[in-house]
């Protein structure tokens, strides 16, 4: 049960960041191997961290090739029906919500056993990388670097995850972990929530100093 639902869950993941990596080639009216190149680093992104980090080589796809064969194929479909989309820039959000929210619970669990920190920080890069690599590529400022609530849901539900694994089968506690991620990332992305950020203040003279 727990191998069909990481199954299942991953592979959400992966088809969600691929679509959110070929629709921001969309945006910037890019042809079609630029939309399987965009697809496909976003897909595999953050994953391919996760197993550098964690020492997991070979990293994933080059394991399993079907993933980058996945990317690739939904990546170029995108590139005939990304048009279809009324708003392509939102679409863009809710799949890369449902990206973040997959990822940042199999980076903590794939670290788990590194100890809460290490499977906390691992969760959230694993989470963000694909989506700062794709808007990287696209001269986009990166999400997480916008000021709103991204890596924080992140954090959220590997957090939720590692919280509830001791207590619940692992595909419940897995399920938690993603659908408060994502709870938390779609409410910013409806209402605009953000953290505080730094507000600078004037420098002060000399004289102020006793200088």
């Amino acid at each position: 049960m727990i191998t069909e639902a990481l199954g299942i869950i991953g592979w959400v993941g992966v088809v969600a960041f691929a679509v959110s990596g070929a629709l921001v080639a969309s945006r910037k009216q890019l042809d079609i191997i630029a939309f399987i190149l965009f697809g496909t680093i976003t897909g595999i992104g953050g994953g391919t961290f996760r197993d550098l980090v964690l020492g997991h080589v070979p990293v994933f796809w080059v394991k399993q090739p079907i993933y980058l064969i996945v990317c690739a194929g939904v990546s170029a479909a995108t590139f005939f029906l990304a048009h279809l989309a009324e708003s392509r820039l939102k679409l863009l959000l809710w799949l890369d919500a449902a990206g973040m929210a997959v990822f940042c619970v199999l980076g903590a669990r794939a670290a788990e056993q590194h100890g809460v920190a290490v499977a906390l920080a691992c969760g959230v890069i694993t989470s963000v990388a694909g989506g700062f690599v794709r808007d990287m590529l696209g001269a986009e400022v990166p999400v997480i670097l916008r000021g709103e609530i991204y890596a924080t849901a992140g954090l959220a539900g590997a957090s939720a995850y590692l919280l509830a694994s001791p207590h619940l089968p692992p595909d419940m506690a897995i399920l938690l972990g993603s659908l408060l991620a994502f709870t938390l990332r779609g409410m910013a992305i409806r209402f605009g929530w953000s953290l505080p950020v730094y507000r600078p203040r004037p420098g002060r003279r000399p004289e102020d100093l006793g200088l």
